[in-house]
């Protein structure tokens, strides 16, 4: 949490120093005027080794702590003129961004040095503004997974030498074995090295140094399961039980939900979670809470949401609207099932945000006519949406409905 008003750290100047692989010869003349002006330097034991002792450099050095998010106001609070160091860009992915939210902008001085992503881009001859980053430095592997699609290109900040290894591992078991992997090592440094390009199916299994990018060119073979960030994914990209929001109808309310960056979603009813999966693939930034009453279904839907490339869908398993309670307002809510319990549309609907969206489906007469109540009373729009599928008829094709589904969709003012 941010301090608190009256908390010493509040009142606390820290600057935060980018350094590169090159150490201190690739500092400009500000940054280590800031270094040779601190009282205290934090950083890695690593970064903390490439800077030069006294008299040159008087200052105390202290280790980050560990964990560092829960030790973070401490070190700041308990070390006055304190200077941090940070790899490369410290607002790409790294520290800065970090005490930024923490104790505001107008407390900071960033001096940031080149970033691992632009050096990267110089070795390949790739422009900046064609590349995704993806930090797996304190994510989940899966994470890289949704920023795959056919002829992107990605640029993966690992956690350590093993990591290019183990995402070469887990893009081949997910159909992108044929995409292209280059691995740079010690960017800028004396020991920089460059391993590839080489199929992601061979690079598996091959160990380097821990300070390292691994960039993606991303081609997808007939087993990939999601090759773009549309909603709309074929239902077989799910794990499921046949409790699926198929595609058609999770496109259009995907459509009318409105993902955005920041945005939270209550998935409540997730069944097999593909909506809330669906919600955060949109936009990186999107956040989503899939609620489901089945413990079994609970698990599957994590599963798909980590094979999907969303390892961060939250999941919780009760029942609604009870399973509601102490979780954070929504800016959307889609409510896929269980209409019909006692007060579940109106516990949503009292807690989301005004602003917010919501959508809702029902299949049986009973919740049709419960969506047209509240369409009454709180406006929006009613739709009723009936798809055929193609099917075998003897030796012939036919047209097979499916039940037709009405759908709520609404903003609250």
């Amino acid at each position: 949490m941010p301090p608190r008003d009256g908390d010493t750290a509040s009142g606390t100047r820290v600057t935060v120093v980018g350094i590169g692989a090159d150490g201190w010869a690739g500092l400009t003349d500000p940054a280590r005027a800031a270094l040779r002006a601190a009282a205290v330097i934090a950083g890695s034991e690593r970064q903390l080794a490439l800077l030069p002792g006294p008299p040159g450099l008087a200052a105390r050095r202290v280790p980050l702590p560990s964990p560092l998010l829960e030790n973070l106001d401490g070190l700041v609070r308990e070390h006055p003129g304190l200077c941090v160091l940070a790899s490369g860009d410290p607002m790409l992915h790294g520290i800065g961004a970090t005490l930024a939210r923490r104790l505001g902008p107008g407390r900071l001085r960033i001096l940031p040095a080149v970033s691992s992503p632009a050096l990267a881009c110089a070795r390949l001859g790739w422009p900046e503004g064609d590349v995704t980053v993806v930090s797996l430095v304190s994510r989940p592997l899966e994470t890289v997974l949704a920023a795959l699609q056919p002829g992107a290109r990605l640029l993966v900040l690992c956690r350590d030498g093993s990591t290019p290894a183990l995402a070469a591992k887990l893009l081949t078991g997910a159909g992108w074995g044929a995409s292209e992997l280059t691995v740079l090592e010690q960017l800028g440094g004396r020991g920089e090295r460059v391993t590839g390009p080489q199929p992601a199916e061979r690079l598996a299994g091959t160990e380097f140094g821990d300070l390292c990018v691994m960039a993606i060119k991303a081609r997808a073979g007939a087993a990939a399961r999601a090759t773009t960030r549309v909603p709309g994914l074929p239902d077989d990209a799910y794990e499921s039980d046949g409790q699926l929001t198929r595609r058609e109808l999770r496109a259009l309310a995907l459509a009318a939900l409105r993902p955005g960056p920041h945005q939270l979603l209550w998935d409540v009813g997730a069944g097999s979670g593909s909506v809330g999966i669906e919600w955060m693939r949109a936009d990186p930034l999107a956040r989503a809470i899939a609620v489901e009453a089945r413990p079994d279904r609970a698990a599957r839907a994590g599963r798909n949401a980590a094979a999907l490339g969303v390892p961060g869908l939250q999941v919780v398993t009760g029942t609604a609207p009870d399973a509601l309670a102490g979780l954070a307002e929504p800016d959307a809510v889609f409510i896929g099932g269980g209409l019909t319990g006692g007060g579940l549309v109106e516990a949503c609907w009292e807690r989301l945000r005004p602003g917010g969206r919501l959508v809702a489906h029902a299949v049986t007469l009973e919740s049709g006519t419960l969506l047209h109540r509240w369409q009454q009373a709180e406006g929006g729009e009613l739709i009723q949406v009936a798809v055929s599928y193609a099917g075998p008829l003897g030796r012939f094709t036919a047209w097979q409905p499916a039940h037709p589904v009405t759908q709520w969709q609404v903003t609250r003012s």
